[in-house]
């Protein structure tokens, strides 16, 4: 009887303490763990949007950044630290994709998602000299040709070449670059044909027609890029993208989870970060926890169609 009753007891105080912690949360400054380098585009939201809601919060929010295995490194870590709502991690799709590809020992199960900020479809780019002008003109190059045409690709695998590829049946020679600042000159130069990424990456080179989209890879057209049409429209069937949010280790307290909720909630409509996304051609998709979760769930799974 001793031992239930002290199992009670502990239970009882362990309770009291969860409500005590969430009910003076923040009591302190908070961490946010930014899993890719300083200077890049997840840093420069991450930063944003910290800075937007420490005023929210009345606490500061400085920025770690733990780099390493495309990101996997830094949302490990975040995952394994204390559930007090103190460190908080940007999570990237690459938490959806790591995981499946033996790349990373955590997942989005050891979080808890709070807020998805970001979400940028790929955008098709060739030179503005190129022979395509559309998607099915790049298509039908790809399906004479299989394997000739030169895809500079700013990752690998790449998600975005795969699921066109996929899809249409086509085999392109994904030739390796260090990202888009990379990718995008050796399209100009003439060194590869074709590339893919989101459009704040190369709204640079769109509006000075360095640069010519041939389709974005989102359910309708973008407000950046208002002329350039959806792959759908063209009678192409791919969706794709990447997207960034905000977790906390998985055994959080809601209450906590609900006042950073709120919190970013704030900290996205304002117009610091407003105009910060507008600058950087980003676009902002404000979903909840249970959105965010749903999201990440789904998108796990059609990673995993390509991956397996």
């Amino acid at each position: 009887m001793n031992k239930i009753l002290k199992s009670i007891m502990l239970a009882a105080g362990m309770l009291v303490s969860v409500n005590t912690m969430a009910a003076d949360y923040p009591a302190k400054n908070i961490r946010l763990v930014v899993p890719f380098g300083a200077g890049g585009g997840t840093d420069a939201v991450g930063r944003t949007l910290a800075n937007s809601a420490k005023d929210i919060l009345g606490k500061n929010i400085s920025v770690m950044n733990r780099t390493g295995g495309a990101g996997a490194v830094g949302m490990s870590f975040g995952a394994q630290q204390r559930a007090d709502g103190y460190t908080l991690t940007v999570v990237t799709r690459e938490i959806a994709s790591l995981p499946q590809m033996g790349l990373m020992q955590h997942s989005a199960d050891d979080f808890k998602l709070i807020r998805m900020v970001n979400l940028d479809p790929a955008v098709v780019l060739v030179s503005k000299d190129s022979p395509y002008n559309t998607i099915n003109d790049l298509i039908k190059e790809a399906k004479a040709n299989p394997g000739k045409v030169k895809f500079a690709s700013t990752a690998a695998p790449n998600f975005y070449l795969m699921s066109l590829e996929k899809d249409q049946g086509i085999k392109l020679n994904a030739i390796p670059y260090n990202g888009s600042s990379e990718a995008i000159p050796a399209v100009l130069g003439g060194h590869t044909a074709v590339t893919m990424v989101t459009p704040g990456e190369a709204i640079a080179q769109l509006r000075s027609g360095q640069l010519k989209a041939l389709g974005v890879m989102s359910e309708k057209r973008i407000d950046f890029i208002p002329e350039v049409p959806t792959l759908k429209e063209q009678g192409v069937d791919v969706v794709t993208g990447t997207w960034r949010g905000i977790g906390a280790p998985k055994d959080t307290p809601d209450a906590i989870i609900e006042t950073l909720g709120k919190a970013f909630d704030q900290a996205m409509a304002s117009a610091e970060f407003k105009s910060f996304m507008q600058k950087g051609a980003m676009t902002i998709h404000n979903l909840n926890a249970q959105e965010f979760t749903d999201f990440v769930k789904k998108d796990t799974e059609e990673l995993g169609k390509l991956i397996n």
